[in-house]
């Protein structure tokens, strides 16, 4: 069978990847961040000696191709073993300029103004002074991160000099995370600059949508839009809905700018995924931030809808072929979430489910993909510093249309003794202005306008 090399595959990347195990044979490596002792690998982890490691074992075995769909390492070791391999793959300084976000932002300034926002780097080092003179409120991110870590809107200084104050622990696994990728950018991209910084950006208050999609030859295609639903209030995610209702001249439009970007930064093969503000009140479209991978988290509910497997599309291009052409599925269902369950504050985490609430949810919903993420001690009181929230599960779930798929979810959440996320079952007000009742087909290798 094929060999392919699999770095970094874990959770929803595991699952998508298992579903091809009949056509190609893996070969994997990478740890596992979120669990230990895995995660104990950080300590001195070099990307670029492993992905030279990786380079030898693909050549010496045979790989056919390389894939990762992982933010904070895999993308950038898969696009170095295919360069040092001569494997198909994503070019490396095309994912520096995409996970650089203060590069990315001045990238996007020069080539769509128009869907860009007021920014400017945080003039101050981790855990140094707070300039004067800032203007608030303002949204704070790391230059180089991952899962929104440490990302959030600062009304004062005072609030900014609170945010940015870490212990020493902390100031460890920050540096860690940012060091092997800042190795690799002052030598392939240096003129983006450090990636030990924070960032400032101007506040949206707008839906978010993802637009993910893959290029070919240079040429930006379509899968689909998946819009976010938030805890009301919050910046913190509730579910993942699909189909889109965002109006598709909008989604075109969104397509459109990611033709002009990804050209720019020289991405030129490979998935995609952007994140984006939409405010149907002033028709404007706003990029939040550009993924060069494949948002894992989204790839079944793009096989359960339209019958498009989204990891088997990523493996077609790791072998240098268009993934257009793959045969479709037969779709299960007519819409499909990730619901995220999430504790606003410290102390409100439920249990976790038994075995026996396990294997009843299993059993009543054989479709359902649950995720467990129960943290204690320093790890949980971090998620509160870093995310302002503890997300300590996950399920995916389809039903025959979206008033079905929320009954279906509710039944479902009552089984594992957690509060179903949707707004009106928390008591709560709706967490997003009304959309446009508007689903249109999904974007599938059409022509860019």
């Amino acid at each position: 069978m094929t060999r392919i090399g699999l770095l970094f595959n874990h959770d929803w990347d595991a699952l998508g990847f298992a579903r091809q195990a009949d056509a190609f044979q893996f070969d994997e490596a990478g740890f596992d961040l979120f669990s230990f002792p895995s995660n104990a690998r950080l300590i001195g982890f070099d990307l670029q000696r492993f992905a030279a490691a990786q380079a030898r074992r693909a050549r010496a075995r045979g790989w056919a191709g390389v894939v990762s769909h992982h933010e904070q390492f895999g993308a950038l070791a898969a696009a170095l073993v295919a360069e040092a391999a001569g494997l198909p793959g994503t070019p490396v300084a095309a994912i520096l300029a995409c996970q650089h976000k203060l590069h990315a932002r001045q990238v996007l300034q020069q080539v769509c103004p128009e869907a860009s926002l007021p920014f400017a780097p945080l003039d101050a080092r981790y855990g140094g002074p707070v300039p004067d003179g800032l203007a608030y409120p303002r949204y704070v991110k790391p230059v180089k991160a991952a899962f929104s870590v440490l990302a959030r809107r600062v009304d004062s200084q005072a609030e900014l000099h609170r945010h940015t104050r870490f212990g020493r622990r902390e100031l460890w696994v920050i540096r860690r995370l940012v060091e092997p990728f800042e190795r690799v950018v002052r030598l392939r991209l240096p003129q983006a600059g450090t990636a030990h910084r924070l960032m400032l950006e101007a506040p949206v208050q707008a839906p978010q949508f993802n637009l993910d999609g893959w290029v070919y030859q240079g040429r930006a295609h379509a899968l689909g839009v998946v819009d976010a639903v938030m805890y009301p209030g919050t910046q913190a995610f509730m579910r993942w809905e699909h189909p889109s209702r965002l109006a598709a001249q909008v989604q075109a439009r969104a397509l459109g700018v990611a033709q002009r970007f990804l050209a720019a930064v020289g991405f030129d093969h490979g998935m995609f995924n952007i994140e984006f503000f939409y405010d149907v009140a002033t028709d404007r479209l706003t990029v939040i931030e550009v993924n060069p991978r494949l948002a894992s988290q989204f790839s079944d509910l793009y096989l359960r809808v339209h019958g498009l497997d989204p990891h088997a599309m990523s493996l077609a291009l790791a072998l240098g072929q268009d993934p257009a052409a793959l045969p479709r599925q037969v779709p299960v269902g007519g819409a499909a979430a990730s619901l995220v369950y999430r504790a606003l504050t410290p102390g409100s985490t439920p249990p976790m489910p038994s075995a026996a609430q396990r294997a009843a949810l299993a059993q009543r919903f054989p479709d359902a993909l649950l995720f467990q993420y129960p943290k204690s001690g320093h790890a949980l009181a971090r998620d509160f510093k870093w995310l302002g929230s503890h997300r300590y599960g996950i399920v995916h779930l389809h039903g025959r249309d979206e008033a079905d798929l929320k009954r279906r979810a509710e039944a479902a959440s009552a089984m594992l003794g957690w509060p179903a996320p949707y707004a009106d079952r928390l008591g709560l007000e709706p967490a997003t202005p009304a959309l446009p009742d508007t689903i249109p087909p999904p974007l599938v290798s059409g022509a860019n306008p």
